[in-house]
């Protein structure tokens, strides 16, 4: 997938969260299992060790807005319903270092240099007007963009609270996503016996 992709459509993320903020509940503390979270995981290609999640004030998360993202990241989206701003997480693998922080483009900017310094013990990445946040937790990068009017303080509020999703907030993340993944579709005209094609009926000519 491409890195610089934009934001899903505005609409149809203030759509969703209107009508799923108020089955938002308190989560709690307690990580989800790993177990619990491979099931998940697993069944849309997205790699366990990289399920994140986050919260900010005033934002709700888009379930719909949730899927895989370079690979084997999860990517998803928070959006504050009285300002129209979001915010969107991204996983990957690796570690940032000073050196690759200010070498690496903006995911979501304009192709400009980079500047980068460390801010409450995350990445903070600036490149013309636009800010970017990069936390890591263990050998996962956790990076926070922001459309044009959510303010880099929640981008780096949402930094800083990245975590290892509750059993509440998995099932959040993954509720518009397939449990499992699909199986193959059972065609009733194959023989019982051997490996021959379809057997279609005659026409009228034949």
């Amino acid at each position: 997938m491409n890195r610089r992709a934009g934001f899903r459509a505005h609409a149809l993320i203030a759509a969703a969260v209107v009508l799923s903020a108020a089955l938002t509940g308190c989560a709690t503390a307690t990580a989800a299992s790993p177990d619990a979270i491979a099931e998940r995981a697993d069944a849309v290609g997205i790699a366990p060790e990289l399920v994140y999640t986050t919260d900010v004030d005033g934002y709700d998360l888009a379930p719909q807005s949730v899927g895989p993202t370079g690979g084997i990241g999860i990517s998803a989206t928070w959006f504050n319903n009285s300002t129209g701003a979001m915010l969107t997480i991204r996983t990957e693998p690796g570690e940032l270092t000073a050196a690759s922080c200010a070498s690496t483009p903006l995911w979501d900017g304009p192709d400009e240099p980079v500047t980068c310094a460390e801010e409450q013990g995350v990445w903070h990445r600036v490149g013309g007007d636009v800010h970017e946040y990069v936390a890591q937790r263990g050998d996962a990068q956790i990076w926070v963009t922001g459309s044009s009017n959510a303010p880099p303080e929640h981008l780096l509020q949402a930094a800083n609270a990245a975590r290892v999703p509750s059993d509440a907030e998995l099932e959040r993340l993954f509720s518009d996503l397939p449990a499992t993944p699909a199986g193959p579709v059972e065609r009733g005209d194959l023989p019982e016996n051997g490996d021959g094609a379809p057997i279609d009926p005659s026409g009228p000519g034949g």
